[in-house]
């Protein structure tokens, strides 16, 4: 059992990369704040058996791409950005814009993800918020708040929704380059200008076009990049790709 409440410490406005929906990444851009762009790719040879419900949930995550001969599944991630508080954070720590708050902040500290299990120890919030005295907020890892268990399910649902609108806002602007799933992000800063375009003419497009363009995988391994192109994928170390106007995150040390 794991209980809750906030304590209005504010920490988990701070120093972050806040997934969006991608209406809620235009409402973030039309108020003068902007997003980033994470992509990362999921090598994707057969499709999987329906039974693998991890493989169904992130095949529901993404959309059909490819690198080079090989099939591939790209995940993108809009994200409002930024380094130090959240933009609408007040100095009282009360949220600016509260009533019209991205989702990932109405369901803090819950996870999205259903194969992610909520974790305390990994949560921003100060121990004094988790206190036996708090409210109930799981119970074997289900959520007990029916309004969060929601606002999850549209979480998830608008994830799905948005595959095809994601994959138009890249390709308007010019992104096709995607870290390896699990070993980091090739993360993209567009202009706010070209953002919001890109992301309103995606959103009201009818579907994608037939001729989807190849994606480079980046990794800053040597072993990552030598097999992927053993298998006829387009890989390269980050510093040698095309555009080079990204930045790479990778979740393992550098061995080029």
């Amino acid at each position: 059992m794991i209980h809750f409440e906030c304590t209005m410490c504010g920490k988990c406005c701070h120093d972050l990369k806040l997934p969006l929906s991608v209406d809620e990444a235009i409402a973030w851009l039309e108020r003068g704040t902007d997003i980033q762009i994470l992509c990362e790719a999921v090598p994707w040879p057969e499709e999987p058996p329906a039974d693998n419900l991890q493989a169904q949930y992130k095949r529901g995550q993404s959309f059909p791409a490819s690198s080079g001969e090989l099939p591939t599944r790209i995940m993108v991630i809009l994200a409002a950005a930024f380094t130090g508080p959240c933009p609408n954070l007040g100095p009282d720590m009360r949220c600016g814009i509260y009533e019209e708050r991205p989702r990932v902040c109405r369901i803090y500290p819950a996870e999205i993800n259903p194969f992610v299990p909520l974790m305390p120890e990994q949560k921003q919030c100060p121990p004094e918020a988790w206190t036996p005295d708090r409210p109930v907020f799981a119970v074997n890892q289900q959520i007990v708040d029916a309004t969060t268990m929601a606002l999850i399910q549209q979480s998830r649902d608008a994830n799905c929704a948005d595959t095809t609108a994601k994959a138009l806002a890249c390709a308007y602007l010019d992104i096709k380059v995607a870290a390896l799933a699990n070993e980091g992000f090739a993360i993209f800063s567009p202009h706010r200008e070209a953002a919001l375009s890109a992301l309103r003419r995606a959103r009201d497009a009818a579907a994608l076009a037939q001729d989807v363009p190849s994606w480079t995988i980046v990794s800053n391994r040597t072993a990552t990049v030598d097999t992927l192109n053993s298998i006829g994928a387009l890989s390269v170390f980050p510093s040698a790709s095309e555009p080079a106007s990204f930045e790479y995150l990778g979740f393992f040390p550098a061995t080029t």
